[in-house]
């Protein structure tokens, strides 16, 4: 019997709540580039009454990306994708970061992009580092947002000796995909689809922990300290906002990004969180 199919990038506590929300009664497609994980996943989903199954996918290889999709179409028709893989600054070199959360992102939105059913929706993971560095040039942006995949890492503003570390290449990817969203999101709907991503701050996951456990661990529990929350956030309350993207009550919002990180951005640029005032 055919479904409706779900495909669920990045097997990890956020695109996991996200799916638990917007998952039932179709077929979750869960891909992650270790396949142990994949099967976690698929396993706790199952376990609560949805049918998933795993696939191992390496998003920032295009054939990898297509055999998912290849596997996903065996079930049903693609109408969501829910895409939370990715690296963090802690976790991987600056090459493995443009090539993952840049490259592989920007592959991934292309690729569903040809296949999304019509009414589908999908959302990406970003981050609020990419909405902490200073404005781009205009044609930069462009660049960013319509160069083809397979030539984006060869922009001038990508090469290695224009990356500080891996914190700025995070940022630069994270920039990337919002701008990916906004062009994608153009040829979604000639397809009647829509795509959004979420810029989530400091949320506690297995990922967030490696980077409390990292070089700047300081500043990442200083950033919640004082950012107005006081707190971090949790997968569950950007699903919240997930599930507003991809129900009909989100039928008018395609190509946006949502900021959701307790106000940390806007401390740091307005409040405690100011540069200047961390030199204090």
């Amino acid at each position: 019997m055919k479904k409706d199919v779900m495909i669920l990038t990045g097997a990890g506590q956020i695109g996991m709540a996200i799916a638990r929300r917007m998952g039932y009664g179709k077929k979750i497609v869960v891909g992650d580039k270790k396949p142990e994980n994949a099967g976690a996943i698929a396993g706790i989903m199952n376990g609560a009454g949805f049918d998933a199954v795993p696939v191992e996918t390496d998003i920032s290889s295009r054939d990898s990306v297509l055999n998912l999709i290849a596997e996903a179409r065996k079930y049903g028709e693609i109408t969501m994708l829910v895409n939370s893989a990715g690296v963090s600054p802690s976790q991987a070199p600056v090459e493995a970061i443009l090539k993952v959360d840049l490259y592989g992102t920007a592959v991934l939105l292309e690729e569903i992009g040809k296949v999304i059913g019509h009414g589908g929706v999908g959302v990406t993971i970003s981050s609020q580092s990419g909405h902490r560095m200073p404005a781009l040039a205009p044609e930069e942006d462009e660049q960013l947002a319509t160069t083809p995949a397979e030539k984006l890492l060869s922009l001038d503003i990508l090469r290695p000796e224009h990356i500080r570390d891996t914190l700025h290449a995070y940022q630069m990817a994270k920039r990337c995909n919002v701008k990916r969203v906004m062009a994608e999101a153009v040829k979604w709907g000639e397809r009647g689809a829509r795509i959004n991503s979420i810029s989530p701050g400091i949320v506690v996951t297995p990922l967030a922990l490696d980077e409390f456990d990292g070089p700047r661990g300081d500043f990442y529990r200083n950033m919640f300290a004082k950012c107005p929350a006081g707190r971090p956030g949790t997968a569950d309350e950007i699903a919240n906002v997930a599930e507003l993207l991809m129900s009909d009550r989100g039928a008018f919002i395609t190509g946006a990004d949502f900021l959701i990180d307790g106000g940390a951005t806007a401390s740091y640029f307005y409040g405690p969180l100011r540069p200047e005032k961390q030199m204090i």
